[in-house]
């Protein structure tokens, strides 16, 4: 017997032939003349969101561990802990998140000091939230005046800097060969071909941050960190 169903006679639903063939992608010599210009805009675009999102992305991450640093000298004002305290807390954020490694004893000291240099979270809007962490570190390290700081922030911005050469220009007293106000510092990104812009793209920090979103909602968090304070009593 016959289906009195009607075929479907829309070609464009049905599976893809197996030995079909594709057409090729046309050469760029058919392509006319104002092509080249379109390429040029497109790309321009891409790279200019993505620094975007990186930049944005990495200003968070300083707000975080800006954030996590004034808990932590709160807390230490007021309770007097020690050393034991850091510790305890690495191990139990890093059980909460395997997959990161931002949060070793040693970082989360880094974000104390990294709070305790600059009081007012205001300054994480400026040049200074252009700069991986890596930087931030250097710049923690290897100077004690916050206004010498900034001053190398906006020159590492830019011309670009990796952290190597930010460190080498400190060494070298380069703010004081240079003779130049922080005011003459107009760039807010680094040069999209520069050390410091692929380095900011490669930071290990920033993928570690954006992975933790990924992992966990806000109750299965709080859950697994409950888990640890009380796994941490039980073991007393």
């Amino acid at each position: 017997m016959k289906s009195n169903e009607p075929k479907d006679s829309n070609k464009e639903d049905e599976e893809p032939d197996a030995g079909a063939s594709f057409p090729s992608t046309p050469a760029r010599s058919a392509m006319p003349e104002w092509y080249p210009e379109l390429l040029a805009t497109v790309a321009h675009r891409v790279s200019a969101g993505r620094a975007r999102v990186v930049t944005s992305v990495n200003q968070e991450l300083l707000k975080t561990y800006w954030s996590i640093g004034s808990d932590l000298l709160e807390r230490e004002s007021a309770e007097g802990w020690g050393t034991k305290v850091v510790d305890r807390l690495s191990a139990d954020i890093r059980d909460a998140f395997p997959e990161t490694r931002g949060f070793s004893p040693r970082n989360l000291r880094y974000m104390k000091s990294f709070a305790e240099a600059w009081t007012d979270e205001a300054i994480l809007q400026g040049s200074l939230a252009r700069l991986p962490w890596y930087h931030q570190i250097a710049l923690l390290e290897k100077l004690k005046d916050k206004d010498i700081r900034l001053w190398y922030a906006a020159a590492a911005i830019e011309n670009g800097w990796s952290r190597d050469i930010l460190v080498h220009q400190i060494g070298t007293r380069f703010r004081e060969r240079s003779g130049k106000a922080i005011t003459n510092f107009k760039a807010t990104l680094p040069p999209s071909d520069s050390d410091l812009a692929q380095q900011l793209t490669k930071d290990p920090y920033v993928f570690d941050f954006v992975a933790m979103t990924d992992q966990h909602n806000e109750r299965e968090l709080e859950t697994q960190l409950v888990s640890c304070f009380v796994n941490s009593l039980n073991k007393c």
